[in-house]
């Protein structure tokens, strides 16, 4: 089959993981792969995806990925391409491609990878929604609060199926440490993590407020960039705790920074799934979280949930794991067992029957 993903970018993101980690996995089972991204910004994602060798159609470079022209832009890539399926991802694809199947006949799959966004807010844009989600055969969703919250908002009459996100366990499990000199870290601290990018969706800022009820021993790294990022490091500055926080930006081993830290962090608004809350548990750590729909459901039974919001209750969890071996010791082997859930070969073989359900001859008709 020849299968076309569609996403805004290739920066830090769940979805832009997904990709990563999805794509080139499916060229290896035998499918012939493409992905279009509207913003074809260079990022680490977009290089890693260009070694992988899967070839990638860019409609734009920066600016505003809701441009109309997109629309033409797509449906010469699809025309193009005369691919069997074409799966989209996030909002501009999704809504884009539809329009897109108008005039010219797709099969089309999307995911859904959030649990709400602000457009199931706006009770005028519904009936777009419920048009554009009529455009899809199958409606994919990464985790059954996804799946809930989207059957909530929306009337819809397609399937609706929960494939949750996938890793490479073995990558996560095998990697080795990365020297605490490097990251300009004591090796007598308490490390505590958090890997997200710094959008709106996530809350960098409660990790932070929770360093003033840990002892001084007690450090915090972020990894990951975004519009908030700035504000984050304010926010250190302003609560005289930026001694103890450090914002390393991106990074290329985070499985490394992960196997170096003593507790793993992911605290969040809004979180459709939480790829990076398993990729703690992967790593052999203690993972807690917010108790928020989608991310309570992968770590609830394994790790510790937290009051979203709740800086002291964060940093109860954190000291009630760093000051008791046995709980400690618990936790880490219930994370490591809930990991094993979310490998990324049954994520692949699930898409791929998905595929091969959905699969019809091309023709060449114009709708």
């Amino acid at each position: 089959m020849r299968i076309l993903h569609v996403i805004t970018s290739l920066r830090t993101g769940g979805a832009e993981r997904l990709m990563l980690d999805l794509l080139p996995r499916l060229k290896e089972k035998g499918q012939d792969v493409e992905l279009c991204v509207f913003d074809g910004t260079r990022t680490q994602f977009y290089e890693k995806m260009e070694k992988a060798g899967v070839p990638i159609n860019t409609l734009q470079i920066g600016g505003n990925v809701y441009n109309p022209l997109n629309i033409i832009r797509l449906l010469r890539v699809i025309r193009k391409g005369k691919f069997d399926i074409v799966h989209t991802h996030l909002t501009a694809p999704q809504f884009f491609t539809a329009i897109v199947s108008l005039f010219h006949k797709i099969n089309l799959i999307t995911t859904e990878h959030c649990t709400s966004n602000r457009r199931r807010n706006w009770s005028w844009f519904k009936p777009f929604d419920r048009w554009m989600y009529s455009k899809y055969q199958y409606i994919i969703s990464i985790s059954p609060a996804t799946t809930e919250n989207l059957l909530k908002s929306i009337i819809i009459k397609r399937p609706v199926l929960t494939i949750y996100n996938g890793i490479n366990i073995q990558k996560f499990a095998d990697s080795q440490p990365i020297s605490r000199k490097t990251l300009a870290i004591t090796e007598d601290c308490k490390l505590i993590t958090m890997v997200a990018a710094f959008r709106h969706e996530k809350d960098q800022d409660t990790v932070i407020k929770a360093v003033q009820f840990l002892p001084e021993p007690y450090n915090v790294i972020f990894v990951g960039d975004g519009i908030r990022r700035p504000l984050c490091e304010k926010l250190a500055k302003d609560l005289h705790v930026d001694k103890r926080v450090k914002f390393l930006g991106i990074r290329s081993d985070v499985e490394r920074i992960l196997k170096t830290t003593d507790v793993v962090v992911l605290s969040s608004h809004i979180e459709g799934f939480g790829l990076a809350a398993v990729e703690g548990m992967a790593a052999g750590k203690p993972v807690i979280a917010s108790n928020v729909p989608g991310l309570a459901e992968v770590v609830n039974g394994a790790g510790l949930l937290f009051t979203p919001s709740d800086e002291k209750d964060l940093a109860d969890k954190i000291l009630a794991i760093t000051t008791d071996d046995n709980i400690q010791k618990q936790i880490t082997e219930n994370c490591h067992i809930r990991a094993l859930q979310y490998d990324i070969d049954i994520m692949v073989n699930n898409y791929l029957l998905i595929y091969k359900q959905n699969y019809k001859p091309r023709t060449n008709t114009t709708a």
